[in-house]
This record gives structure tokens, C-alpha cells and sequence, in this order.
């Protein structure tokens, strides 16, 4: 089977490297600072590993949610301009427009690989925070990239639920590799339940979809992150799955 290469840049931005084709999700760029979201702000601790303008050609950009800087920020939306196809929320193509394509949960569309064969991209639910904190939070996406000869992933988005895990898994799984998107972030706009998962629920998410191996993202580099890599390795060496978890460094990748 043709390995899935995964460069993590730091954040929720990686280079997902499948079939010959290569994918970018939420892309942030932006530098270390204070970021606005209505009356709050989001403080970002860390920069990139790679600029934007050392990421090379993409094949399409997987964009979670176009509405927290955390996900895209300023220099991702200038990154998106010249991006050939972006696949997210409809609310993502309301406010942007193209290169945006609005993928419905459970639709896909098939990318060209090298070889002649196609990358198959799946839109699947995401639950960005408790069950009924979607009209404060807002439609949010995740994906499942699939092809022949090619292992199946799954891209999380900013999803808390493992209840949509567990939709994901029975309609689209068992799946080789799981980029989670972590961290128990937290913020005043839903004070009482973190907006991604936790660190114990990524490695029960791990189990429920049958993931060889976890690679997780955003769960660094942002203040209101409440779990780092120390609280995902604890998590997945309490629950046996030490061997699955594969926790990159910014700038380096894992061939999977």
C-alpha cells in the first residue's frame, strides 16, 4: 500500500502528501500576536514551522472552517487565492466565494493522481463544541481521503463529538491513519465544554475508528488550547495505544 506522508506545520496547517496528490488544511500563516474575533481575541504563542510561500503547489486546500483566525487567518486567506480548489462549509463559500466549493457532508469529489487513478475526498460531519453550540460556534467540516491502493485517513476538523466519530467510523471505516484535530480548546464563547476533543477522547476516537496510527493537530501554539502533546501521549499510553500516536514536531513529517 502507497504510504500517506503528513508534514505537520504547526497549528491545525499540515501537508497531507496521498496518492501523489497534495492537500493542505486549514492554513494559518499568520505570526505570534493577539487576534480579534468579535468582542474576544485568540492569542497565538507560535509561528509556523514553514512559510506559506515554502509550501509549494497543492492540489487542494481542506479548509475545516473559514470562520476562527485560529483555523484561517490572513495570510492563509491570501494563500487561498491562489490555491487551485479550496473544499469546505457552505458557510465558507458564502462569505469567500471561490476557490471555495461548498462539500455537503457525505458528498465527495475525486482528484487526479499521477498514476491515472483518483483521490476520492468525502465531506463528513464535524461538531465544533457541545451538542445545540452550533449557532454560536458555526458549521464546521472534516474529510475522508480514500483511493485504491491508498490508505483510508480521516482529517477531524475541529470536531469535539465522539458521537460523530462513531457515525464516521460506521459509515466510512475502519480507517489506517486519524488526523485529530486535539487540545481541549476552550474559550467564553461556550465556557463549559471544550470546542475539540480531549486529549483522552482523541485515544477513544483512535479505538472507535480503528486507526493504526493518530497524528494530531491544533493542539499547540494557541492560548486557549488546555491540552498539549505531554496530556495525548499520557492519554494514549493509559489507554494502550502508545504505539499509534505520532506526535511531529513542527517542520517534520511522518511517512504512515
Amino acid at each position: 500500500m502507497t504510504p500517506v506522508e503528513i508534514t505537520y506545520v504547526g497549528g491545525p496547517t499540515a501537508v497531507v502528501e496521498l496518492g501523489g496528490v497534495r492537500l493542505l488544511t486549514d492554513p494559518t500563516f499568520d505570526a505570534p500576536g493577539e487576534y480579534p474575533i468579535g468582542a474576544r481575541k485568540l492569542v497565538k504563542t507560535a509561528g509556523p514551522a514553514v512559510a506559506a510561500a515554502e509550501i509549494g503547489a497543492v492540489d487542494a486546500v481542506l479548509l475545516s472552517h473559514d470562520q476562527h483566525p485560529d483555523n484561517l487567518d490572513t495570510a492563509g486567506r491570501t494563500y487561498l487565492s491562489g490555491a487551485p480548489l479550496t473544499l469546505s462549509t457552505a458557510s465558507a463559500y458564502d462569505r469567500i466565494g471561490a476557490p471555495v466549493r461548498a462539500l455537503p457532508a457525505w458528498e465527495h469529489v475525486e482528484l487526479p493522481r499521477p498514476d491515472g487513478g483518483a483521490l476520492r475526498v468525502t465531506a463528513v460531519p464535524a461538531l465544533h463544541g457541545p451538542e445545540g453550540s452550533e449557532p454560536v460556534v458555526g458549521e464546521v467540516t472534516g474529510f475522508v481521503l480514500s483511493g485504491e491502493g491508498l490508505p483510508k485517513v480521516y482529517v477531524s476538523g475541529d470536531n469535539a463529538s465522539l458521537d460523530v466519530v462513531r457515525e464516521i467510523a460506521r459509515r466510512e471505516g475502519p480507517f489506517d491513519v486519524a488526523v485529530l484535530f486535539a487540545g481541549a480548546a476552550r474559550t467564553p464563547l461556550v465556557p463549559d465544554a471544550p470546542l475539540t476533543l480531549t486529549s483522552e477522547k482523541a485515544a477513544r476516537a483512535a479505538v472507535i475508528l480503528g486507526a493504526r496510527h493518530v497524528v494530531p493537530l491544533h493542539f499547540e501554539h494557541w492560548g486557549h488550547f488546555t491540552e498539549d502533546g505531554a496530556a495525548l501521549t499520557k492519554a494514549f499510553a493509559e489507554a494502550g495505544l502508545g504505539d499509534r500516536l505520532h506526535l511531529l514536531e513542527p517542520g517534520t513529517s511522518a511517512r504512515l
